[in-house]
């Protein structure tokens, strides 16, 4: 049995609240360190869509209302508490209406954004006060818990309990970093401590979130070895590199877990016909379903494409109209998409449907269970991106024996391996250039074309192992030199 005491904190968990892969990670690893022993506690808002979401939820009655001044308004909040599913991890609600009692997560219209995560953080430290409970490591997550680490060394520095609770935070992608003007200082009720801000920040008139977690954490940590290296260089840090390089041997990087108990196509209950690396059978029985689905006409011998994703540049969908025309029309290929997000590549896959109605297939907006089935039924995942801290998709592929066709970037790099004609588990391009990821495609399609170099191509993608029960000890680990070190 584990003596680790782990307070995960962040602005959502799956299945009560998400938006990204955050709230994935956050489940994931509140699961797999709870199975193992761990004390670990979750702490995350409770917005309205929890509230009315139908989860069974127990408020705390020992834990009386507490009001933190913020700006000379006091912001009360109680405590609600939930158990993560199969397992026996609490998670506990920070319950404030008026932060939280809202209809989206997060919005750039909220004028008070700063106050509702400075509250998030706050309130998890006063939390654990009430309990007793003395966390060894506060796992902080991404910008909405980027000031915990300097409210633990400034405004709760008068707890003597807490002095030798280390800080990890964990960058999940840096390119969101909670950036406000430097008048939220007095709000958040670090006018006194101003000094410890970053001063040059404060001198723009700005004070960023995440950077002062990235000054004020123990370790940083982020969701994979290769975007670890590349937030250090100034095309991947967003402005943030220079500290990230200074703090280089206090920064990890770990690939999160998947959830095979979710997305394991031997027993997948969302898919027309399950299968498995010995028995592929299943697998064409979802490419049929798939393409009908789709309402796209059947036609072996041509690979069928899918892609779930969030359509932005991030996703790397710039690099797609100029080569898309040109493969359907080489090669007769289906393209299944799931997705939604900027208006002119919403337009754009629309237009290429009416170009295209018998190969090309989309649905706007998103379908857990069509995102099952394009991973079950398609024979390659497309993922261009311009850069991706981890990325799920690539793995759940892996495991569904679709094949990968991905840009080497962060954990993109560090998941699938390229394949050379002997070995590898998809196919991949390095320079962020149309035609890199063409000849990627067509690579891949060549490939497709001889049913051995396939079939030996989608055993070894199969055989891969991203589970928690692999990723989630190098957590233990990490925090264990955290607490010793």
């Amino acid at each position: 049995m584990s003596t680790l005491k782990i307070c995960l904190v962040s602005s959502e968990v799956t299945p009560f609240s998400k938006t990204g892969g955050l709230a994935d990670v956050l489940h994931g690893l509140g699961r797999y360190l709870g199975a193992a022993g761990v004390d670990v506690r979750i702490f995350t808002p409770l917005y309205d869509s929890v509230a009315r979401g139908g989860h069974r939820l127990e408020p705390d009655d020992s834990f009386d209302p507490v009001g933190i001044d913020f700006g000379g308004s006091k912001q009360h909040f109680q405590l609600q508490k939930a158990t993560l599913p199969e397992s026996e991890v609490p998670v506990w609600f920070i319950d404030c209406p008026a932060m939280f009692g809202r209809d989206q997560l997060y919005s750039s219209t909220y004028q008070d954004e700063h106050i509702r995560f400075g509250l998030l953080s706050r309130a998890a430290i006063e939390a654990c006060q009430h309990m007793g409970w003395i966390p060894d490591v506060f796992h902080c997550n991404d910008w909405h818990t980027g000031l915990l680490p300097l409210y633990l060394k400034s405004v709760y520095a008068w707890d003597e309990k807490l002095k030798n609770s280390k800080t990890l935070l964990t960058i999940h992608n840096i390119g969101y970093q909670g950036q406000f003007a430097a008048s939220v200082l007095e709000d958040l009720g670090l006018k006194e401590v101003a000094g410890l801000l970053h001063q040059e920040d404060l001198r723009r008139d700005q004070i960023n979130f995440l950077k002062t977690g990235l000054i004020y954490s123990d370790h940083l940590s982020t969701v994979s070895e290769t975007y670890a290296r590349e937030i250090q260089e100034p095309d991947g840090g967003r402005g943030l590199e220079g500290i990230l390089s200074a703090r280089a041997d206090h920064l990890s990087g770990i690939v999160n877990g998947v959830d095979y108990g979710d997305w394991s196509p031997q027993t997948d209950p969302n898919i027309p016909a399950n299968f498995s690396a010995k028995d592929l059978s299943g697998k064409k029985e979802c490419r049929d379903a798939l393409l009908d689905r789709m309402n796209l006409k059947q036609a072996d011998g041509t690979p069928v494409i899918g892609v779930v994703s969030r359509l932005t540049p991030q996703k790397g969908f710039d690099l797609l109209p100029d080569i898309l025309p040109v493969l359907l029309r080489e090669r007769n290929l289906r393209l299944c998409i799931l997705g939604s997000g900027e208006q002119r590549y919403e337009e754009y896959f629309q237009w290429l449907r009416d170009r295209f109605p018998d190969q090309v297939g989309i649905y706007r907006g998103y379908h857990e269970e069509l995102a099952h089935w394009i991973e079950a039924g398609s024979d390659m995942f497309l993922m261009p991106s311009m850069y991706e801290p981890c990325g799920l998709n690539q793995m759940y592929s892996l495991r569904y024996g679709t094949v990968p066709i991905v840009r080497r970037t962060g954990g993109l790099a560090d998941t699938v391996q390229a394949w050379d004609g002997e070995t590898g588990t998809g196919f991949s391009f390095d320079d962020y250039e149309p035609q890199q990821l063409l000849d990627a495609i067509r690579a891949a399609c060549s490939a497709f074309d001889s049913e051995k170099t396939w079939a030996t191509i989608q055993q070894n993608g199969m055989s891969q192992d991203f589970s928690w029960e692999k990723q989630g000890p190098l957590y233990e680990k990490l925090y264990k030199s955290l607490i010793s070190g």
